[in-house]
């Protein structure tokens, strides 16, 4: 019988109640090898480099710590790091892949949700219902009086998704429930057979924004991509188009935003800000036609448990030798397609 091998769970406490009831961690326990405790926020002590020292794979989320090349040199037994959240760009760098070590991630898990949450702001959005919710003027008065708003309808619209990742994918594929929906995709990454089979058309981002409706971003955080959607971008959006993000805050210009909803002409459905929190200041907390939410989007609560069961089934394939499915090479982790 072969020796399980042994694993060292490295988060802080609240993502491990999160991740791991009592039988998820008894999974756990069929496939590798633990010590007790289980699990670490920190790497640096000559405890955590005792238990590095020993650890074939490193099961990660929120709370750990950057691998760097000091914690890597700890860990020379180290063969794979399986992490139960999103994006690794925080966590990894090319030292894992020059030591050969693997890595996965939970991010096409962590997709599930932020997508759903995305299809429901732009059913929201077509009906303008956030933003018509608080104002008082009008929310109480009945279709017939809505007035400044545009045309409140989710028949016949068009979504201009901007990246194809993971997330921008699965929004794409649920667009489907909306019959008559138009769904244009911009990535320069993206391959046109793949948009086409998720019901979408792939055009340049010029050619999208003047078309659409609704403006969803899901595009990668790199320097490249800050303030992709900046005040030119959304000067091309027709009036009472609603911008949605649920990726990265910094992928749109906040003040240029806040001066177009200002002014009437463009909504917006933000569960990601920049900077996050917004501070009290901010023009973004002025403005009617904003609606905020705490990046809510991705996993919470039991959808945890998602990320979790992904992982352990990542473990399982990893243990036994067979295909990952979840893999992050070097190569699309340095363009942003782990995120």
């Amino acid at each position: 019988m072969r020796t399980k091998p042994h694993a060292l769970l490295v988060m802080n406490r609240s993502s491990f109640e999160a991740h791991f009831d009592q039988s998820r961690l008894r999974r756990l326990t069929e496939l590798v090898s633990l010590d007790d405790p289980c699990w670490t926020d920190e790497l640096d002590t000559p405890e955590a480099h005792s238990r590095l020292a020993h650890a074939e794979v490193l099961i990660t989320s929120w709370g750990a710590p950057a691998l760097t090349r000091a914690r890597l040199a700890a860990a020379p037994r180290l063969k794979a790091v399986l992490h139960c959240a999103g994006s690794v760009r925080g966590l990894v760098n090319q030292e894992v892949w020059s030591r050969g070590i693997r890595v996965t991630s939970a991010a096409d898990a962590n997709a599930v949700p932020v997508a759903e949450y995305t299809l429901a702001a732009i059913i929201f959005a077509g009906k303008k219902a956030p933003f018509l919710a608080a104002d008082e003027r009008q929310a109480y008065g009945g279709w017939g009086s809505v007035t400044g708003y545009g045309d409140l309808s989710n028949f016949e619209r068009t979504v201009g998704l901007v990246g194809f990742s993971r997330i921008g994918r699965r929004v794409a594929e649920l667009l489907r429930v909306l019959r008559g929906t138009t769904v244009l995709v911009a990535d320069p990454y993206a391959d046109p057979e793949e948009v086409a089979r998720a019901g979408a058309r792939l055009v340049d981002l010029d050619d999208l924004l003047p078309q659409v409706h609704v403006l969803s971003v899901h595009a990668p955080e790199l320097a490249e991509t800050r303030h992709l959607v900046g005040p030119a971008q959304l000067r091309r959006l027709p009036d009472f188009a609603t911008v949605i993000n649920t990726a990265r805050g910094s992928l749109i210009d906040s003040e240029a935003l806040a001066a177009e909803c200002a002014s009437g002409r463009l909504f917006a459905i933000l569960d990601v800000t920049d900077p996050e929190p917004l501070p009290e200041d901010s023009p973004l907390r002025q403005v009617a036609h904003v609606m905020i939410t705490p990046h809510i989007a991705g996993s919470l609560g039991t959808e945890i448990g998602r990320l979790t069961d992904h992982v352990l089934d990542e473990l399982e394939r990893w243990a036994s030798r067979r295909p990952l499915l979840a893999e992050i090479t070097e190569e699309n982790w340095a363009i942003g397609l782990s995120a």
